[in-house]
C-alpha cells in the first residue's frame, strides 16, 4: 500500500512583531540585571534578589522564554482522506482529523481576539481554534461536535487541499 500522498503543509510559527518586542524587552530587562549585578557585582534595583534568584530568572526568562516562542511551531498536514494539525510543544503528536466527519468546511477572514480569544490553541464563543499569526484559516464544521478553526497564511491553499483530499477519500 503506497504512502498517502501530502497535498498541503505548512509550519507556522509566532510572527506578531508586537509579541517579539514584549518577549525581547522582557528578555532585555532581566539580561541587563545579569549582567550588572552578577558579572559586574553591582545591585540591581532598591530590593535587588540575589545572585542565585537572577541567574534562575536570567535562565528562565532572559533565555528560555525567548527561545521557548522561537521553537513553538504549528504544523498542518492534509493528505488524501484526513487533516493532521501539530501545535508544538503542546501537542506532540498530531491531531488527526478524518475528513469523512466534516459535515461542510470555509474559507474565512476572522478576528483573533475578539472570535477566539487570540492566537495558539485557543476556545472561544465560535468553538475551537488552533492558529499562529494573522486572521485567515478554515472553520471545519463536524456533524457530531463543534467548529474547529485551523489558521493559515494560506488560507486559500488549505482550502483546496482539503477539497481535493476529502474528493479524493470518497473515491477511494
Amino acid at each position: 500500500m503506497a504512502a498517502p500522498q501530502i497535498l498541503f503543509r505548512e509550519r507556522q510559527r509566532f510572527r506578531q512583531v508586537w509579541l517579539w518586542v514584549v518577549l525581547l524587552a522582557v528578555a532585555a530587562i532581566i539580561w541587563a540585571g545579569f549582567v550588572w549585578q552578577v558579572l559586574l557585582g553591582n545591585s540591581f534595583g532598591s530590593k535587588p534578589a540575589s545572585d542565585v534568584q537572577l541567574v534562575v530568572l536570567f535562565l528562565l526568562i532572559g533565555l528560555g522564554f525567548p527561545l521557548f516562542f522561537y521553537r513553538m511551531s504549528m504544523t498542518t498536514v492534509v493528505q488524501t482522506g484526513e487533516l493532521q494539525v501539530r501545535f508544538w510543544p503542546f501537542i506532540l503528536r498530531p491531531v488527526r482529523i478524518p475528513l469523512h466527519t466534516l459535515r461542510n468546511y470555509e474559507h474565512i477572514t476572522y478576528k483573533p481576539i475578539r472570535d477566539y480569544g487570540g492566537w495558539g490553541i485557543r476556545w472561544g464563543m465560535k468553538g475551537k481554534a488552533y492558529n499562529m499569526s494573522g486572521n485567515e484559516g478554515v472553520l471545519l464544521h463536524f456533524y457530531d461536535k463543534e467548529s474547529l478553526l485551523i489558521g493559515s497564511q494560506k488560507a486559500g491553499a488549505l482550502f483546496e487541499a482539503i477539497r481535493l483530499a476529502k474528493e479524493g477519500s470518497v473515491n477511494d
